[in-house]
């Protein structure tokens, strides 16, 4: 299983804090090692001031990339919709996202939701899985290791099959030590999902030096 070759590489997760940052932050690294032009988009970033850093930060931090673009901000630490709601402010649409990232110039562009599949990125009820139907997108599904994520990988990747699309499992914050069940589902996530695993994110990779995470992150993933 090889990294992702798509023009649109979106990263989704089974839940929030499943580690979709730094999964997007190696993915990029990955891509850039493999001779891509890449650029990172956060189509909206919420729970942070204007002045405050976000996930995009974290990705500069951790890559030191710099072609990187955020395209809504919003302070609640709330989905997207809802924290636009709660303050009745706008939100892009869903064609208006796919518009600014078709627009950027690089060869894989890098999209990291928020939260799960179907949380809503607009005000219409269009979501990170709406966005990636938009693009034609390749997407990464980052998942935890351990008891329970079987569960959650079917569950999403059975709401990517209702409208045609498929993805690769990233697990992210994975232990160097893993139990019974950690070892169990890297196994049985591939065989009972029909999901792809194309790596394993170790735990701590987002405390990383960006020298030492750029070195290591190539090869987190299957080659």
């Amino acid at each position: 299983m090889s990294l992702p070759t798509s023009r649109y590489v979106v990263v989704t997760g089974t839940d929030t804090s499943v580690g979709k940052t730094v999964v997007t932050a190696a993915l990029a690294v990955g891509l850039e090692a493999a001779g891509r032009r890449v650029a990172v988009v956060k189509p909206a970033q919420t729970g942070a001031g204007p002045d405050e850093p976000g996930d995009i930060a974290a990705v500069v931090a951790l890559t030191g990339l710099t072609h990187v673009h955020e395209l809504a901000r919003l302070d609640l630490p709330l989905a997207p919709e809802s924290a636009a709601r709660a303050v009745g402010a706008p939100l892009p649409t869903i064609s208006d996202h796919a518009r600014a990232i078709r627009a950027i110039d690089a060869d894989i562009i890098v999209i990291e939701g928020a939260g799960g599949l179907l949380v809503r990125l607009d005000l219409d009820g269009g979501t990170i899985r709406d966005l990636a139907l938009e693009l034609d997108a390749e997407v990464v599904l980052v998942a935890r290791e351990g008891l329970g994520t079987l569960n959650h990988v079917a569950l999403t990747m059975a709401a990517l099959a209702q409208v045609g699309l498929a993805a690769h499992v990233v697990l992210g914050s994975c232990s160097a030590d893993p139990g019974l069940a950690e070892r169990s589902n890297r196994a049985d996530i591939p065989r009972l999902t029909g999901a792809p695993l194309l790596g394993l994110v170790p735990e701590g990779s987002g405390a990383l030096a960006a020298n030492r995470f750029r070195a290591l992150a190539p090869g987190w993933f299957t080659p």
